[in-house]
Parts: structure tokens; sequence; C-alpha cells
């Protein structure tokens, strides 16, 4: 490009003192001119008589030629700016070049940018995802040919309102509230039965909308297939870990067992019992997933719950030594599932007792936080570092695996506590350092809070 704004700082530097020199240069030749004339004037005015006149029509004389310039300047600029500027002297001369100069560099600059665009235009158009743009007033403005495939845009679309052609009631609610979707939208296509799109908008200017959607069928059907198969395994595994369960602790207590033989069976009983614990999250989870949050619509009394989950920890703690301290501030209570919810709370209520050493302090709290109510749980453990958090939600993800085996943990807990709160349209918020402790907070949005009376 060649705009100076990209050349080196010395070598700008450089430009400057050279047109300001060229400026100087350009006024100079414009005062010597002034005094060339008046002092013809001058000696003309000295000879007749009539020194004062012959100075005044020198200067208006001057003043015409300034004017003469300026005009030819503004036809120049006015009409034949793409032709060279006309031959001008003095102050004139150095204002068409940078004119002419200025614009030369912006035709220069428009024509890379004419480039650009049609290069990213043609781009756009061979994406196998579909690209939308919207405007101000929510009108489809552009689109490539994928949006036609995807999403059924034809050509008579254009300028018509986006909600009046997707008129999905979740993409609606979707459009209207981007900001509650971070990771965008899963739709099922209306073209083609069995067909899934995913679906994403980005505000950009004023109220202008970038929407890209693709299809993600494929990846539908492979998580489908996933979750079909843990559900099948884990509903098969349960029978055989019944059974040996059974077994394990009807041998377990015949007290005619060697000792070295003794401490086998505990290992094993131990293990199943893990496998077990494995097996029903495995179930607990797939049900989440399958379930749909409109069925939970239970007031869930908080200061009971809150109390049971005090007394469950007591119960829990008495081998790790905590403090642990109960506090109850907010007297709404929850309008969901409450089987769910002290699953949800307890997993992490039971985790900041795990992994923290003994002789602790942890928080049981529900409080109130302007229009939302929040659950939180706070310890004084090991703390979690920073580029562990985002994972911490998924499946079998572990901070450190070793201690999560000692711990008897499944790596599920969560997962669970993720979709418990989301079949609630709560969300999960982590505050963690390292050696200083964590704590985990369930935020529940004021529709999902009922008040005392």
């Amino acid at each position: 490009m060649s705009d100076s704004s990209f050349l080196p700082d010395d070598i700008q530097d450089e430009q400057h003192t050279e047109q300001h020199s060229a400026l100087k240069n350009y006024i100079s030749e414009d005062i010597r001119r002034l005094i060339l004339i008046l002092i013809i004037s001058g000696l003309i005015g000295l000879g007749i008589g009539h020194f004062i006149l012959f100075i005044a029509l020198g200067l208006m004389f001057f003043f015409a030629l300034q004017f003469r310039s300026l005009y030819l300047v503004n036809q120049w600029i006015s009409q034949h700016s793409n032709e060279p500027p006309p031959e001008l002297s003095g102050i004139w001369s150095a204002l068409l070049f940078n004119v002419y100069r200025a614009q030369r560099r912006e035709r220069t600059l428009q024509a890379e940018m004419v480039g650009l665009i049609d290069r990213a235009q043609s781009s756009l158009m061979a994406l196998e995802e579909a690209v939308v743009l919207i405007d101000e007033e929510h009108c489809l403005e552009w689109w490539n040919p994928a949006s036609e495939r995807l999403l059924g845009l034809k050509l008579g679309d254009r300028r018509r309102q986006v909600l009046t052609i997707l008129r999905n009631p979740e993409f609606i609610k979707y459009f209207n509230h981007v900001e509650d979707h971070p990771n965008g939208l899963i739709l099922q296509s209306t073209l083609q039965e069995g067909r899934f799109i995913q679906v994403k908008i980005t505000r950009f200017g004023y109220e202008s909308r970038l929407l890209v959607a693709y299809d993600v069928t494929h990846i539908r059907k492979l998580e489908q297939m996933r979750k079909d198969f843990v559900d099948n395994i884990s509903h098969e595994l349960r029978t055989p870990l019944t059974v040996l369960s059974g077994y394990i602790e009807t041998l377990s207590d015949n007290d005619d067992m060697p000792q070295r033989w003794r401490r086998a069976f505990d290992q094993m009983h131990q293990q199943a019992r893990r496998m077990n614990a494995l097996v029903n999250d495995l179930l607990l989870l797939s049900r989440l997933e399958n379930e749909s949050s409109k069925s939970k619509n239970q007031i869930v009394n908080m200061a009971e719950l809150m109390n049971q989950l005090f007394d469950d920890a007591q119960g829990y703690n008495s081998e790790f030594g905590h403090s642990v301290h109960l506090n109850l501030e907010s007297h709404n209570d929850i309008i969901g599932s409450d089987i769910e919810l002290a699953s949800a709370f307890g997993n992490l209520v039971t985790n900041a007792i795990k992994y923290t050493p003994n002789n602790g302090d942890i928080t049981i709290s529900w409080q109130d936080r302007g229009d939302v109510s929040i659950f939180s749980v706070q310890d004084t453990g090991i703390g979690i570092s920073p580029e562990h958090i985002p994972r911490l939600t998924e499946r079998f993800y572990r901070v450190d695996s070793g201690r999560s085996r000692e711990t008897g943990g499944t790596g599920l807990g969560l997962a669970i506590v993720k979709h418990v709160l989301a079949q609630h349209e709560a969300h999960l918020e982590i505050e963690s350092q390292e050696q200083l402790g964590s704590t985990f907070k369930a935020v529940f949005p004021k529709h999902r809070l009922q008040p005392p009376e």
C-alpha cells in the first residue's frame, strides 16, 4: 500500500520535512511575486505622481491572479480531478500537487479494497456454511448460496424480515436474546427430515448481525450413538455388578476367611461399589440429557434442603475433621426438581469435603444477589489451576487423576451438576486459586425462584 502511515518513522519525518521545505519555497515565490508587482506599480506611480493609486492597483492585480488560480483549482477539483492539474505557480501549485497525490493514493487504496472485498465475497460464496448479513432493521441484506440450501432462503427474500422467514420459536427466542446462548443454537431443519442445523449469530456495528449456520447432522448422529451406547452399556452392566456385589458381600461375611483373602475381598468390594457408583452416575446423566426442563415445576423448599445438605455434610465429614458452616440468607425457594437439585448440590458439597485437606473450612450458602439467588460451596482446599477450570464440567475430566482415584470419584459429578443446572435454566460459576481454596456457585434466574408469601 502506498499510504505513508505504513512507512518507518524516520522516513515519514523526512517526507514531512521535505514537504514543509517545499511549502516554504512556494510561499516565498508568492511573496517575491507580490513584492515585484508592488515595486513595478510603485515606480510607475512615482513617475506619474500617483504612487498610492498604483500600489492599490498592484495589490488588486495580485489578488486578481490569486482569484483566477482559485477558480482554476475549483474547476479542476469539481470537474476534471481525474486529469493532471493545471499549471499554476506559488501556493496553488503546492495545493494542487498535494490534492492530486492524495486522490491518486485514495484511488489506489479504493482499488485494493474493492479487490479484497471481491476476494472475500468469492470466498464466502464458496463456503459450505451458510453466511447471512442482517441489517439494523432485522432485514436480510446478503447471503451466500449455502444459505439457500441450509436455510431455504430465496432470491425474493432480500429486504424481508428474517423472523418472517425463519419462524422457528426457538430461533426467534435466540435471535432476541443472543447473549443467552453463547454457543449458538441447534435446530431441526424444516427442509429435510432428520437434518440438524447449528446457528450462531454475532452482533456488529449498531444493530447489524452476522448469522452463520452449518450442518451438524453427522455430529448429532454420533452424539446420539454415544448416548445410546452409554445408556445401553450402563443398563447391561448393572445386573452383573449387582450379582458380583452380592456374592462378594456374602463371602466377606464369612468369619472363617483367611486374613490374606480378607484384604482381597475388601478391595473387590470397594471397586464393585465404585463401579456401581459410576454406572448410576452414567444412567443419571443419560436421563438428564433426555429429559425436558419443563417438567421440573415442583416448589423446592430451600430451607429444608439446605439443612439436609448440612446434616449430610456433617456425617460425611466425620473422617476429615472440617469445620462445616451453614449460611442461609435467602428466603426464596426454587421451582424445579428436589431430587435432582439435592444430587447436584450434594456433589458440590462432597467435592469440597474430599478435596480439602483435613481440618479445613467448608461454607454452604444460599444467598440473594440482585434478581438472582445463588447456592454456593466455599472451601479452603487445594484449589484449581486456571487452565483446568473451563474443562471441569466435562465427563471424566480430572485435574489430578491419581487423587481422584484415591477419593473414589467417578469423574461425572460436575457433569451431572452442569446438566441439572441447565435443566433449571441456571449456570455454574467457579472461582479458585491454587492452595487457597475454591468457590462453586449455582446461579438461579429470577423466574426460577419462588419468593416467600
